[in-house]
């Protein structure tokens, strides 16, 4: 059977804006032997699938300096410091980036983004009925640009590698389980 392992000892190492990198000691529970491990203290992120009335999915073009490619994306970010709901992120990041509301957002899914090395989950929101009503507000380090994708084209965009960002892939694949009634939510009418 598979055990946490004990932590010994943390140490920060550096605090970098966006996610802090420490050190923990750990003693492995099979081996008795002690190892380092690096790990990434980060923020929660959202993702948004926002859905019009009209079957279209609200995406962004935007350039990702790591991978120096310009990705079409759900919209989406990091959760503010003080911001403890996913949802309500979820709704100011769509706002902020698109200019689009919607109605009945909810949480479609989360993960870790990495727990390899990441503190952090990933939340997916699903937000229907978006329309356009207000002008982008983006941050001083953001340049995107707005897209309207149907729908039943999100599966060919992931099989074509069209989005290429795994975050946005595993959204993807929520919205389809929803789609198809595996996946069910609190606000989603009985079938």
């Amino acid at each position: 059977m598979i055990r946490p392992w004990k932590i010994i000892s943390t140490k920060l190492l550096g605090d970098y804006r966006i996610f802090k990198l420490r050190s923990d000691l750990k003693v492995s529970p099979r081996t008795g032997k002690q190892l380092d491990f690096y790990v990434l203290d980060s923020v929660h992120w959202v993702n948004v699938i926002a859905l019009t009335p009209d079957n279209h999915l609200v995406m962004v073009e935007q350039y990702r300096h790591g991978s120096n490619t310009v990705e079409l994306e759900i919209p989406g970010g990091m959760m503010d410091p003080g911001e403890m709901n996913p949802v309500a992120t979820a709704v100011r990041e769509l706002r902020e980036e698109t200019g689009y509301e919607g109605e009945r957002a909810r949480l479609l899914g989360r993960v870790h983004a990495n727990p390899a090395i990441l503190t952090n989950t990933c939340f997916t929101v699903l937000i229907e009925n978006c329309a356009l009503k207000h002008p982008v507000e983006l941050d001083h380090g953001e340049d995107l640009s707005v897209r309207l994708v149907p729908a039943s084209d999100a599966s060919r965009l992931v099989a074509d590698q069209k989005i290429g960002h795994s975050l946005v892939v595993v959204a993807l694949y929520y919205f389809d389980l929803w789609r198809r009634g595996v996946k069910t939510l609190p606000l989603d009418p009985p079938a």
